[in-house]
């Protein structure tokens, strides 16, 4: 199968790194001078994984793309979605499938109706991953896990979902074909959310969040009122999200930090609206008491 990567961000980029490294088909799709730098000089990857590797990988952006992919990954950023619908709608065939992988919840959905007639599915990561250079992208750590799978009503074949599966774990890739993926990205979203906003709210790296305290504290009590919402939701969670969540933020590297905290100190544009303000939304809709996110909410109107 071949493999088109919408966004070569951190994300996008380790995906596409560890595809082609076990020799699979992968284009990228970027822009600008993070574009102009992987034509002439190759993907950069340096990898707690896999170590350093120059790989020539073929790069173009959206318009450039006139070829036919199998499987579409998407990784921009969650308030880029509508950017990306015209060259989903151009590079699918009957057969395509389309895996946002997206720190925002209930991405796969509101992809599929800006696409009508292309199969999309949804799914969610786990890694740090981040663009340390023009060309160039930096995975750290040992974690490294992609989840994704099809929503309810979507028909999609077993043979190419498990296909995927087999391409991405030949890659390196841990890859889980998941039974109910409105769950997993409602866990993920979770787990995100509290991690990005306690690291921006704070300006620390997750080291800080992995001591007892009051930053910790936080990101417990961010995780316990996303738990409340996911319940309200009728989400079928497999497990406390506390436990989880904290279980997952104790194996980060400690230096680590989330995309979203980044972009917020280079004064970029971020998913702050998807990670902080759509949950708020959300729980208050549902009559949920989120008396931790208002707090640091105040930090960011």
């Amino acid at each position: 199968m071949n493999y088109l990567i919408a966004g070569t961000g951190g994300v996008g980029g380790s995906i596409a790194a560890f595809l082609a490294l076990a020799g699979k088909d992968v284009t990228c799709i970027a822009r600008g001078e993070h574009l102009t730098a992987i034509r002439q000089n190759g993907l950069k990857l340096h990898s707690d994984l896999k170590g350093e590797h120059t790989l020539h990988i073929p790069a173009c952006t959206a318009e450039e793309y006139q070829g036919k992919a199998d499987v579409i990954f998407v990784c921009v950023k969650g308030y880029s979605v509508d950017s990306i619908t015209d060259l989903i709608r151009r590079t699918a065939k009957p057969d395509t499938v389309v895996i946002p992988i997206l720190n925002v919840y209930g991405t796969g959905p509101r992809i599929q109706r800006l696409v009508p007639g292309v199969t999309v599915l949804d799914g969610c990561i786990y890694i740090v991953g981040f663009v340390s250079g023009k060309g160039e992208i930096t995975q750290m750590g040992k974690i490294f896990r992609l989840v994704y799978g099809a929503h309810k009503g979507t028909d999609v074949s077993r043979d190419t979902l498990l296909a995927v599966k087999r391409d991405l774990e030949e890659s390196g890739i841990k890859a889980d074909l998941s039974d109910d993926i409105n769950r997993d990205t409602f866990v993920k979203w979770s787990f995100i959310s509290a991690m990005a906003v306690t690291g921006a709210y704070y300006d620390v790296p997750m080291g800080e969040v992995q001591k007892p305290g009051e930053i910790r504290d936080t990101f417990i009590g961010l995780s316990r009122e996303s738990n409340e919402l996911g319940r309200r939701l009728g989400i079928d969670l497999p497990t406390d999200l506390v436990e989880y969540n904290l279980k997952v933020i104790d194996k980060l590297d400690p230096h680590s930090t989330a995309s979203m905290q980044k972009d917020l100190a280079r004064g970029h544009e971020s998913e702050v609206q998807g990670l902080l303000f759509d949950l708020i939304d959300a729980a208050e809709a549902h009559g949920v008491n989120i008396p931790t996110y208002r707090r640091v909410a105040e930090k960011f109107k």
